[in-house]
């Protein structure tokens, strides 16, 4: 194996590992927000659900981040590309927008969802607001990965 070729795994997997990350801190706070909820009313489940996986979001775009490079990698099958280290090194900052942006923007999406989950629980009706407040978090994410889909679409092996 090439150094070039180790750097874009490297890439890949950072932004699976870190976007992931981000999103089982995320999905954790809102988990432990939503589970307190049903402690006292398990019936709040369906009103609550969405705003405990809402920071999962961010896993998921570092996983298809990851798959992006694999497959431009030829890592499935077929032929095994051979990048440069320049190469290498461009995949690898590739992923940095969407292993970054997913970490940070999933914890901070948790808090926001676990604060929406107790405003929800006093405030049933007013589940669009949380719902709002934790979508504008996701936008940094999302922007992470157009970031990441455009960079590595950008490079030629």
């Amino acid at each position: 194996m090439t150094l070039g070729l180790t750097l874009a795994i490297l890439g890949a997997a950072l932004a699976v590992f870190l976007a992931g990350i981000g999103s089982a801190i995320g999905v954790g706070l809102a988990g432990q927000a939503a589970s307190g909820i049903m402690s006292e009313d398990p019936s709040k489940f369906g009103s609550i659900l969405f705003l405990a996986a809402l920071p999962g979001t961010q896993g998921i775009y570092g996983f298809l981040s990851g798959f992006l490079v694999i497959i431009k990698l030829g890592l499935l099958g077929g032929q095994v590309a051979q990048p440069t280290v320049q190469q290498g090194l461009q995949i690898m900052f590739a992923c940095f927008p969407v292993a970054f942006a997913g970490w940070i923007s999933a914890i901070h999406q948790g808090k926001v969802c676990a604060a929406g989950i107790y405003m929800v629980a006093k405030q049933p009706k007013e589940m669009t607001k949380p719902l709002v407040l934790g979508a504008l978090v996701e936008t940094y994410a999302v922007l992470g990965l157009l970031a990441t889909v455009l960079l590595l679409n950008g490079i030629k092996l």
